[in-house]
């Protein structure tokens, strides 16, 4: 097919491709990286020429900030200022798919880029154990947004990475299909007052949120129109129409179930991948079933408006 991206090099999440893997991001190059949520293209982000790799590979705006990965809280509090709200956050949800957006501390050595201008820094401790033995091994946060082209599907396998990157993603280490299957919470923290940015994984009740995030760009992921397949999107839909590829969830039975009975964390885990089977059906529309917007749903629902924006 023309435009199709070359082959990408994909390694074993074993101890040989961990190895190359931390080799190839110290040598400043980018590397795509399973984690709990969907996988990565990740760079040292102390080194502004490989994050500036990251934004040519994505085709990804340069107002829209990175999330930085760490390996603890120790290395966290060295970037960002952790106060006692964030530190209780942290406790309870790290390792884990939530980022706090913090207070930059000055001089924290991370390259501009990744903050995209703003005084505040995207941070989280990943807790697929892939990604913490990178983190180990490089000793060095690593920026890592979701690895495919800017604004299409995430992946959460490495052949969607491949798929959508080829060789702009030089090295995929292949640790099978990511398990969370959506992208991590965002939430700013100032003061006692949690904002959430991007709905995700970890729903927002459970941590206390009491705003919504105004306009702007202020995180990661909060494009209007985002993780959008080549073809037009219909949500809420109870049938079939002609030419249409149907995602279906619970009672409403489709070409693919989220989930059968209902079950919004297995619906999650199976979104993305979803995504990218109807979009390779060769379908002209892709049609979802209603999800309900409740606990995890909220974050599913809100990745199906941004597919399905400007279409």
């Amino acid at each position: 097919m023309a435009g199709r991206p070359s082959a990408a090099v994909i390694v074993a999440a074993d101890a040989d491709g961990i190895a190359a893997a931390v080799a190839a991001l110290a040598a400043g190059r980018i590397v795509a990286l399973p984690t709990e949520t969907v996988y990565g293209l990740a760079a040292d982000a102390t080194d502004a020429d490989a994050v500036a790799k990251i934004f040519a590979a994505k085709g990804r705006p340069g107002f829209n900030p990175l999330i930085v990965h760490v390996a603890d809280l120790d290395a966290a509090g060295a970037l960002v200022d952790i106060n006692a709200t964030a530190r209780a956050l942290a406790a309870r949800f790290w390792p884990g798919p939530l980022t706090l957006v913090l207070p930059a501390r000055t001089g924290n050595g991370i390259a501009p880029a990744v903050a995209a201008g703003l005084p505040t820094l995207a941070i989280r401790i990943p807790a697929h154990p892939v990604m913490r033995a990178v983190l180990r091994g490089v000793g060095r946060p690593l920026a890592a947004p979701s690895a495919n082209a800017s604004g299409s599907i995430s992946p959460t396998t490495a052949a969607h990475v491949a798929a959508s990157l080829g060789d702009r993603a030089p090295m995929i280490v292949d640790g099978g299909p990511t398990p969370g299957g959506l992208e991590s919470t965002i939430v700013a923290v100032a003061g006692d007052r949690v904002t959430l940015l991007r709905p995700g994984g970890i729903a927002a009740a459970a941590l206390g949120v009491n705003a919504a995030a105004g306009a702007g760009i202020t995180a990661p992921g909060q494009l209007a129109s985002h993780y959008a397949p080549r073809q037009p999107v219909r949500l809420n839909a109870t049938d079939r129409r002609d030419g249409e590829f149907l995602i279906g969830f619970g009672t409403v039975d489709g070409d693919l179930t989220l989930s059968a009975n209902g079950d919004l964390i297995a619906a999650a885990a199976a979104l993305f991948a979803a995504l990218h089977a109807a979009q390779a059906s060769g379908a002209g529309v892709i049609a979802v079933a209603p999800i309900p917007e409740e606990g995890v749903g909220i974050a599913i629902n809100d990745r199906l408006r941004r597919a399905a924006a400007n279409q």
